[in-house]
């Protein structure tokens, strides 16, 4: 073949990058759909529960992912920091991924049970009452703001229709174990169980 053509043709030097670049793309990704420690649920991983999801969606809504990241790294520093490294399989049923590239503050893949909630509370409240080198902004009005629950059960329905395992049960309670909690008992309920579906003797 005379690659002189491509050389000085800028559009076939173009779609030949493009194909070359997808071709070793997919060589490195497809594999992965097959390997069950990354489609697989992690031992002991269950769904969130009504009240948690809605404190995830809190989570998100106060971009608490532009400066806490949930995937902590295998390098030595970050697990003897943080603990135990993050699995693909403990993430199979996040939608979307909250992994975040940012640590403005710490890692919370791990934060679920470190804290009591009356800590969670004051810091969610006034950061620098607990940890005064804090630059984390306060979040007041989530101790006044209060859930309805009225889009919960359809959050359940879409969750499960991408492979989430909730039961008609708990669809069915959603709403009534919302309704009434105040936004930042949800996200306290979503950050206390992160982490804790990992046994302790995962190697």
């Amino acid at each position: 073949m005379n690659f002189d053509v491509v050389e000085k043709n800028i559009g076939l030097m173009l779609v030949g990058i493009i194909a070359v670049i997808s071709l070793g793309g997919l060589a490195e990704i497809v594999p992965l759909f097959y390997q069950d420690a990354v489609v697989q649920p992690i031992e002991g991983l269950r769904p969130l529960t009504a009240l948690e999801l809605e404190g995830r969606d809190l989570y998100i809504r106060e971009g608490c992912v532009g400066c806490h990241s949930q995937m902590i790294r295998p390098l030595r520093a970050e697990t003897e920091r943080y603990g135990h490294y993050s699995l693909a399989g403990e993430s199979v049923w996040d939608h979307p991924f909250l992994f975040g590239s940012k640590r403005t503050g710490p890692d919370l893949a791990r934060v679920g049970k470190r804290y009591s909630d009356e800590w969670h509370r004051a810091h969610l409240v006034d950061p620098r009452s607990v940890v005064p080198q804090s630059n984390m902004p306060g979040f007041p009005w989530l101790e006044k703001d209060k859930l309805d629950g009225a889009q919960t059960a359809a959050k359940m329905r879409g969750l499960r229709a991408v492979g989430v395992p909730y039961a008609d049960a708990d669809i069915d309670g959603a709403q009534a174990a919302v309704a009434g909690q105040t936004e930042i008992s949800a996200l306290i309920a979503y950050l206390q169980q992160l982490g804790t579906h990992l046994r302790r003797d995962v190697p």
